[in-house]
């Protein structure tokens, strides 16, 4: 039996579906376009509303049901995180205030820097709040149902080719991956970059069923906007979509190189109408692109956010990474194995090591398929898209943070789900049961192995999936037996995703702040805990008023002063002259004081900035108490040269800054400007420091 055949069985319950046409959903044979009558667009939403013709009764309610409890895992208590990383949240409270923040993604309202991302997920947040008003909710609410959206995503794109068991099982899978339950609950740009991988992988696929150009142009859009997000990592996934459209699309060569060109095209398109308005209007007119040194986005693109975190040479970066071979700097060891070590294990590697195995056994049993065969497209689409980001992030020894595998997720989902299934068709063959039993146990092992790395956390519960490991790979040797099967299927189901659940439910339980965050509990070896990163200070004192920001436990022991790195008047390591006392870190913003908060308001209007702070979570803090723009001097790593000592002296001349808050983190090592300690000891000099709930603060109006 072809184990990837048209008939997919999964317990008792049997759907059929010719290769050709994809039942319920309007194709024909040839795929060729049948108009837009009032009829078909009533069928489309009948079958939205009511399922598809040929579907079981229960598939609906399933799905409707995966849905359900995707959104209550997403949108649990998310209030907690407060707002979450800072830095994107000042961004989001200035686009919803200035139309002109909104579109280049400034961290303030008066536009002196954007963040170091283009703000495609910004725009999203920022119109949020200016219907909601600012809050947590108002901002998180969005990344949650883009979560809910890409799970609904997924089950769409395997149940088009596979039965609606595989289909829930995929849309599972993803909604229970820890580092997917972090990352759909917080404000990074993650969120929105999956979802929009996730949906040029589904219109890739519709262009290989049906040959029409339409769909891998979309598929060149939702790329596009993908660039706009988080940029050149959306194109990791290219080289996986145009390969396969090439290998399986029904059409000659020629249209199939002509249909990837309009789809480049596209790509260009839809990515570069920002980036050309961006670097075609006078850099007097915008504000300065944070994270590059020269003022420039194709520099951000292909520097700090490109080359430089496959390289490690970073311009402006808080530190150097490793410069490639094994080393990874505090970025960690680089290497095939990166992903399954220390707390990244925990966020994706679950069912990384099956996934792997489950897509080489797939294709084998899949080898005698046709060329054109969608359901082989669905597997080298999210199998290829696995490998391939998967061997980028274990080998780039630039910045690079556990939440990064959130990309795999969806890729990672798909695989299993219809690697498994292919292997469940084949199982009267006793090599196939073999191997299932072999990948089930071996599951079970490493769950041990990730959960024994959270010594003090729920210590049963690797018993508990050794033990159903064991149960579920006798039963899946032993011969197929229609009485054994739901048994089979229910306790692999338990043994494979008890642990992966017991995390995910761990994460949306804990509140999460900051700039490095982590799924699940704290481990042995890992830089961060449930919610931030440990090691990094803070302000003393600042602390951030949740769980989270530094492993759950606030500003970690020992830790004063600036981040690592931070710099002094000469560039040294330290604060800047009279700097003590600032809220905030490199990493994380604090709490800001009730009379400071007052103090920054008063006469607001008669000021662009009504402080100014060290980098951009400093700054985000004080911004986000007042909801009054201050200005991030030297962005997010205070090495930016925004604005210079020149230039800040010219403002305060003209009387548009009220205050500098001293503290913060100043310019860093790694080839970074230190504009900022020449500021911060300027104001040191020139001005009179006063003492404030704590922190330093100067009136430079005075």
């Amino acid at each position: 039996m072809n184990a990837m055949s048209t008939t997919a069985t999964t317990g008792t319950t049997t759907t059929t579906a010719t290769p050709s046409v994809v039942p319920g959903s309007g194709a024909s044979p040839s795929g060729a376009a049948q108009g837009h009558s009032p009829g078909r667009v009533r069928a489309a939403l009948r079958r939205i509303v009511r399922g598809r013709e040929d579907a079981a009764h229960w598939e609906r309610p399933a799905l409707l049901g995966l849905l359900a409890v995707t959104a209550l895992l997403y949108l649990w208590d998310l209030a907690a995180s407060g707002y979450a990383n800072s830095f994107y949240s000042a961004a989001v409270q200035a686009g919803s205030v200035n139309w002109e923040a909104f579109f280049y993604g400034s961290s303030d309202a008066a536009n002196s820097i954007t963040v170091d991302k283009p703000p495609a997920s910004l725009w999203i947040m920022a119109l949020s709040v200016r219907l909601f008003g600012l809050s947590s909710w108002s901002i998180l609410v969005p990344e949650a149902l883009m979560g809910v959206a890409t799970v609904c995503l997924v089950y769409a794109t395997v149940r088009r080719r596979f039965s609606a068991q595989t289909a829930l099982l995929a849309g599972g899978v993803l909604a229970i991956t820890p580092v997917a339950a972090l990352m759909f609950r917080f404000n990074n740009p993650d969120a929105l970059l999956v979802l929009l991988l996730t949906f040029s992988a589904y219109l890739t696929l519709r262009g290989i069923e049906s040959g029409r150009v339409r769909w891998v142009v979309w598929a060149g859009v939702a790329v596009g906007f993908a660039f706009l997000t988080k940029q050149l990592q959306a194109f990791l996934i290219l080289p996986v979509l145009a390969g396969v459209y090439l290998a399986a699309a029904p059409l000659s060569w020629r249209k199939r190189f002509g249909h990837l060109v309009a789809a480049l095209g596209a790509v260009v398109v839809s990515a570069g109408w920002w980036v050309a308005i961006v670097e075609l209007v006078p850099a007097s007119l915008r504000p300065y692109i944070g994270g590059s040194q020269t003022n420039s986005f194709l520099e951000l693109t292909f520097g700090y956010n490109g080359l430089g975190r496959l390289t490690g040479d970073e311009t402006g970066s808080v530190t150097g990474g490793g410069g490639g071979g094994t080393g990874g700097g505090m970025w960690g060891q680089t290497g095939i194995l990166r992903l399954f070590e220390n707390e990244v294990g925990g966020q994706i590697a679950w069912l990384l090591p099956a996934a792997l195995v489950l897509f080489a056994v797939a294709l084998v049993l899949g080898r005698r398929m046709a060329r054109t065969d969608a359901r082989r497209a669905t597997l080298l689409v999210f199998g290829g898209w696995l490998l391939v980001t998967a061997v980028a992030f274990s080998f780039m020894a630039g910045i690079f943070h556990a939440y990064y595998t959130v990309a795999l997720a969806p890729a990672l989902a798909v695989t299993v789900a219809v690697g498994a299934s292919a292997l469940w068709q084949a199982r009267e063959r006793l090599w196939i049961r073999i191997a299932s039993a072999v990948i089930v146990l071996g599951t079970g092992i490493w769950a041990w192995v990730l959960l024994d790395r959270a010594t003090d956390w729920l210590p049963w519960l690797k018993v508990a999936v050794l033990v159903a490991s064991l149960v579920a790979a006798v039963l899946l040797v032993l011969p197929p037996r229609r009485a054994l099967a739901a048994a089979t299927i229910a306790v692999t189901l338990v043994a494979a995703l008890l642990a992966p659940l017991a995390y995910t439910i761990q994460t949306v339980t804990t509140a999460h702040t900051g700039s490095i965050v982590t799924a699940g509990p704290t481990v042995a070896g890992g830089m961060g805990g449930p919610g931030g990163a440990r090691g990094f200070g803070g302000a003393p004192g600042a602390g951030n008023g949740g769980p989270g920001r530094f492993g759950g436990q606030g500003t970690p022991p020992g830790a004063t002063g600036t981040a690592p790195g931070g710099t002094g008047a000469t560039g040294g390591t330290g604060t800047a002259p009279g700097g003590g006392g600032g809220m905030g870190s490199l990493l994380g913003s604090g709490t800001v004081g009730s009379q400071l908060a007052a103090l920054l308001k008063a006469d607001a209007s008669s000021y662009t900035w009504v402080a100014a702070a060290v980098g951009s979570n400093s700054a985000a803090g004080y911004q986000l108490a007042t909801q009054e723009a201050v200005m991030p001097i030297g962005g997010f790593n205070g090495s930016d040269p925004s604005p210079t000592l020149a230039q800040f002296q010219k403002y305060v001349a003209e009387g548009r800054i009220h205050y500098f808050i001293a503290g913060g983190v100043g310019g860093q090592a790694n080839g970074g400007s230190n504009a900022s300690s020449r500021i911060a000891a300027w104001v040191a000099d020139t001005f009179t420091a006063q003492t404030v709930d704590g922190v330093t603060v100067y009136d430079l109006t005075e």
